[in-house]
């Protein structure tokens, strides 16, 4: 049997072979992606959504995705920085208490699943929270939200709605007045403009709150 040289080195194929340019500066966790991406054998046919939470210097974006042969398609977007438009018929969390809380199975209308996907940033439960009260069913667990305890592994509803209406924030500020007035007027200087202030941080988030509902397509 004749052998022949190969005349192309083993070198010289890796190099031909790519890697996307996200993955070479490490922009995406693809092994994550194909997780949240791939169906699954038992139900065919039946697509995976993903609840995607991505960080900016000044805003903060959720976005559904659903994976197609052409790529990502973009179902709905909702920044920080404008009311959210889910456009979904489901009446969701009436009022933000801090409890853990998850749609309902009904015999009318199933609640729309989507998978959380926070990319490579520390995880975070804040839009994650926000979407369990629009009435998304998202996969989760209690331990994830503030006013858990890990000592007696109980979930604190109370602190937990300290956060949801800004109460951290408010007591930050309260500390700030107290011990560093200067500090506070830099911090919070946008806050001073509009004449926000500590006690009144719970009763904005709840027009907010009320604002949203009234209109969700705004």
């Amino acid at each position: 049997m004749v052998f022949i040289k190969p005349t192309k080195s083993r070198a010289y194929f890796k190099s031909v072979i790519k890697s996307s340019s996200e993955k070479r500066v490490g922009k995406t966790d693809y092994g994550a992606r194909s997780v949240l991406s791939t169906r699954t054998r038992t139900s065919h046919g039946t697509p995976k959504y993903r609840f995607v939470v991505r960080f900016t210097n000044k805003d903060i974006i959720t976005r559904l995705y659903l994976l197609v042969l052409l790529g990502d398609m973009i179902l709905t977007s909702a920044y920080a920085h404008e009311p959210p438009d889910m456009g979904l018929m489901l009446e969701g969390n009436v009022e933000a208490t801090g409890e853990d809380f998850s749609i309902e199975l009904t015999d009318s209308r199933r609640p729309f699943r989507a998978l959380l996907d926070v990319g490579l940033i520390r995880t975070t439960t804040g839009a994650l929270k926000g979407a369990l009260d629009g009435g998304l069913d998202i996969p989760h667990s209690d331990k994830r939200f503030a006013g858990f305890k890990k000592e007696n592994k109980q979930f604190d509803a109370g602190v937990h709605r300290k956060y949801v209406y800004g109460g951290h924030v408010a007591a930050y500020m309260m500390t700030l007045i107290e011990d560093e007035p200067e500090k506070y007027q830099t911090h919070f200087s946008e806050y001073i403009k509009k004449g926000i202030e500590a006690d009144g941080i719970e009763e904005l988030y709840r027009k907010v709150h009320a604002g949203i509902r009234a209109d969700p397509t705004a």
